[in-house]
């Protein structure tokens, strides 16, 4: 096999960031193309130079780096692709956010923060791969302790937790609103959403 100039590296990592479906790391990228890790971060800015005056742009996200379309084409993008928007009531925000804040939860923690049941609530995060079972808690009962997924950081354009909108104090009867609206200004699409059309019979389950 040739040697690979840098030209063709970034080419490489093009082909990759393409193909994958979900946020490539820097370890994986530097186990496939054979290099150092500590050289993927300046490949990939020498991709992004190249793509400066293309429709194609380098994100990063979830750990990780994606080929993603660029903003102010998304209007066209979405004409082509109708996709169907991500629908998440205001509940599932408010969980949501209770659990990015506070992780790794207990459901029985998350019930006491919001007020309710949220059993019906947590389910539709799980099952959106929003949400993952992360252990149990050595506590009566052994309750399963929650975390968000990588899939939460991508679904919300955050390339790690620290992204999260930092709070100011909050008591604690005021925490879950406070972590929700921090939440919703992530997600205004989502939102949106919410507010023109009903949500599905499992989120509404409080």
């Amino acid at each position: 096999m040739r040697r690979l100039t840098s030209v063709d590296l970034c080419c490489v990592i093009e082909c990759l960031l393409f193909a994958s479906n979900k946020p490539v790391s820097e370890a994986k990228l530097a186990e496939v193309l054979g290099v150092a890790e500590q050289r993927i971060a300046v490949l990939i800015d020498q991709l992004q130079q190249r793509l400066e005056d293309r429709g194609l742009c380098v994100v990063e996200l979830a750990g990780g780096y994606n080929l993603a379309t660029r903003p102010e084409y998304a209007d066209f993008v979405e004409q082509l692709l109708e996709p169907e928007p991500e629908r998440l009531s205001v509940a599932a925000l408010e969980t949501v956010a209770i659990i990015a804040y506070r992780q790794p939860i207990t459901r029985p923690e998350i019930d006491e923060l919001r007020g309710v049941n949220s059993s019906g609530v947590v389910n539709t995060l799980l099952e959106k791969s929003l949400v993952e079972v992360a252990g149990r808690k050595q506590a009566p009962g052994r309750p399963f302790l929650l975390r968000t997924t990588l899939h939460f950081l991508s679904s919300f354009g955050l390339r790690d937790l620290d992204e999260l909108p930092r709070l100011g104090p909050l008591e604690a009867e005021k925490l879950a609103e406070g972590l929700a609206e921090s939440v919703r200004q992530q997600s205004l699409d989502a939102q949106e959403e919410d507010q023109l059309s009903p949500p599905d019979e499992a989120e509404s389950v409080r």
